[in-house]
């Protein structure tokens, strides 16, 4: 795969620097576009050195506590749009995030990909991540929603709209990818110089995992919504 140079990334600011000039304009906030940006490229310049000492350690307690500490974080950031930032609504997402992620990555590693050991660094953190972000992603939309219906809707009406709009972006991309996208992994595979049918096979894994991995947390999410 061609390398790409630090300095030519620079290129890459172009289109933040728009993002921030009309967010600024109109939103009156010009520090989040910016702050995000530092925050993502520190984040992943700490990880990349990160992840080189976790793939060359091969330790399933270091591993636990990666996973258990991506539960945590991702769990805290979708608290960030609601109203109700209560250590009991933080404990509702986290056992959704936690109980839908873990069922999603064992089918994954066990049954699909048929690993010889459940820990494998170069397979289990990636993969456990995009697993998380995604439960994290959609359990905030479906809390956002649910806790906006809840003021004028009964439980289930509130759980019906809300279930609906936060599958909105997974059920876009089933119906995007090939046609007017490729997806992420497979482009990276294809890039690297992977068959593209082989490519296809792991981007079908990943998409249901994604669908899986959204609609489970929300369930989870919701049903605990109705019990607590």
């Amino acid at each position: 795969m061609k390398t790409i140079e630090l300095h030519n990334l620079l290129y890459m600011l172009i289109p933040i620097l728009i993002t921030w000039y009309y967010y600024r304009k109109w939103l009156g906030n010009s520090i989040e576009i910016i702050k995000a940006t530092l925050r993502m490229t520190i984040q992943l310049l700490l990880i990349g050195y990160v992840l080189i000492y976790i793939f060359e350690n091969d330790n399933s307690l270091i591993g636990l506590t990666i996973l258990l500490f991506m539960v945590c974080i991702s769990s805290y950031i979708s608290l960030r749009n609601l109203s109700n930032k209560t250590f009991h609504e933080y404990r509702l997402i986290f056992l959704s995030i936690l109980l839908s992620g873990s069922f999603n990555l064992i089918l994954v590693f066990v049954f699909v990909l048929e690993l010889k050991k459940l820990y494998i660094p170069q397979y289990v953190i990636p993969i456990a991540g995009m697993v998380f972000a995604t439960s994290m992603n959609s359990v905030s939309l479906v809390a956002e929603r649910f806790e906006k219906e809840m003021k004028s809707n009964t439980y289930f009406e509130a759980r019906n709209r809300a279930f609906k709009a936060a599958l909105i972006p997974q059920i876009n991309s089933f119906l995007a990818v090939g046609l007017v996208s490729l997806p992420g992994m497979m482009t990276g595979q294809i890039l690297s110089g992977v068959d593209p049918l082989i490519a296809v096979r792991y981007q079908i894994m990943v998409m249901a995992m994604i669908l899986g991995a959204a609609s489970l947390s929300n369930i989870i999410y919701l049903n605990l919504k109705r019990t607590k």
